[in-house]
Parts: structure tokens; C-alpha cells; sequence
């Protein structure tokens, strides 16, 4: 059975008295609950991932990097280092949108980045998604199978439990505006049979597919209850520790 995540991005937010209260707000809310096959992880700016492996530190809830670069070391400003810098991390984020648009990532460096991840025993959450002008051209379909062709080229995946996928349709970044759960779906199914088709049916049934796109306590549900969405990879409704834990009991509670 595939884990339900409710994964936070931070983006470039919070300072570090909010990273504390936060945490401290989750790991009592956390103490001693049973939280099955949901699984949390939350994803702050660089600056704080010390601190919230610590704050974190016996709980349930796990820490992932926000990006990474695919290098080991060498003349790279302003870069971040895996092996040493993200040491401890058991998650990375690779190949969101505004990595893409902001600093022209292609699939090729994304697919570095997320070999550079697994070898270092990490697993990365894969983003890909399609922007408003491309999903109005009728092409949505063909972006995700690029971005998936292009990412994962002659990547080994086993158990389907090295990876996870986050499809976040960039339209509905920060705008308010959402895919429904029928539109999500068929982009997630599409997913789900890409991995099929690559790799086997025992892997894609194992692996776990978000959704990232103004999710939130209000439209959570929904969006679990469609067969292929395993939960979300979520911006602004993660800032709030109460947003967050209504989310984490939706998916403790979803059946």
C-alpha cells in the first residue's frame, strides 16, 4: 500500500522564531498519535534545515531540502553540496517549477540533481507539471511525458519506493486556482501509467504520486479520494501550523 505524504514546501519563507514555533506546534501534536501510512515532510529554507532536523529530532515528521545542486564540489557559487551540507536529509526536492522557470532548469540538470540525490541514499521528489499556456494548447500530455522521459532516462528504479513524483500543474502555483480532482487525476493516471510501461505495474502501484497545486484543508479531501493522488506537495497551506496538522488529520482520517 502506497504512503499518503502531506509534504510542505516553504519555499523562501519564515525566520527562524517561526521555524521554532512551528515545530514545536507539530512534534506536540505528533507525540504519541498513530499516523499509519501518512507520512509528513517539511521542506524549509536552507538557513533553518539545522534547525528543524533538531527541533524535529525524534519525531515523526521529516525534514527534506528544498533543491540541491548535482555537483560534489568545485567553483560553484552560492551552490549547495549534498554530502556534507545536507547530510542527515532523507528527502530533496528537484525539478520544481519555479526552479525551472526562474533559473532555466532543464530535465537533463534535474535528472543530474536526482541521480546526484539517490546516491547519496536520499530520495527526491520529482516535480513536473505544465504551464497555463501549455495545458490551453491542448499539450499537457506531451509535457508530462517529456519531463518524465527526460528526468528518468536509464534511471533504475526498483521497489518504486526510491522516488517520489509530485505533479504540480504550474497554473495553479500561488494563484488560487486549482485543478479539480477528475483533472488531476487523469494527468496523475497518465503518471502512474508512464511507470508501468517504463519500469512494471508492482512498481507504479508502489509508488507514491502528489499533487501540488493551492492545496489546502478545503479541497484535500477531494483530491485523496481520487484513486492515483497520494497526497500533496503543498505551498502557503503549509505555513500554518493549523492549516498543516487539518491537513495531516484529513489524510490520518481519509479511508
Amino acid at each position: 500500500m502506497r504512503d499518503i505524504i502531506i509534504a510542505g514546501n516553504w519555499k523562501m519563507n519564515k525566520d527562524m522564531e517561526a521555524v521554532r514555533a512551528f515545530c514545536k506546534d507539530v512534534a506536540g501534536a505528533f507525540k504519541g498519535k498513530v499516523l499509519g501510512r501518512v507520512l509528513p515532510i517539511l521542506a524549509p529554507a536552507y538557513p533553518f534545515l539545522a534547525i528543524m532536523l533538531r527541533e524535529l529530532e525524534g519525531s515523526l515528521v521529516k525534514v527534506a531540502a528544498q533543491d540541491t545542486s548535482s555537483h560534489a564540489d568545485g567553483a560553484f557559487t552560492g551552490e549547495f553540496r549534498l554530502p556534507c551540507w545536507l547530510h542527515g536529509l532523507q528527502y530533496c526536492i528537484v525539478g520544481h517549477s519555479e526552479r525551472r522557470a526562474y533559473h532555466h532548469e532543464s530535465n537533463e540538470i534535474i535528472r543530474e540533481k536526482l541521480l546526484a540525490v539517490m546516491d547519496n541514499g536520499m530520495k527526491p521528489i520529482l516535480c513536473i507539471g505544465e504551464t497555463l499556456e501549455q495545458r490551453d494548447g491542448g499539450i499537457t500530455d506531451q509535457v508530462i511525458l517529456e519531463q518524465l522521459d527526460g528526468c528518468l532516462r536509464g534511471v533504475q528504479l526498483y521497489s518504486g519506493k526510491e522516488l517520489i513524483i509530485a505533479y504540480e500543474p504550474v497554473w495553479a502555483i500561488g494563484t488560487g486556482r486549482n485543478a479539480t480532482g477528475d483533472q488531476a487525476q487523469e494527468v496523475h493516471r497518465l503518471i502512474r501509467k508512464w511507470l508501468t510501461d517504463q519500469y512494471s505495474k508492482d512498481l507504479a502501484d508502489s509508488l507514491s504520486i502528489l499533487y501540488g497545486g493551492s492545496v489546502k484543508p478545503q479541497n484535500l479531501e477531494e483530491l485523496l479520494s481520487q484513486p492515483d493522488i497520494d497526497g500533496g506537495l503543498i505551498g502557503g497551506a503549509s505555513l500554518d501550523s493549523k492549516s498543516y496538522l487539518a491537513m495531516m488529520d484529513i489524510a490520518i482520517n481519509h479511508k
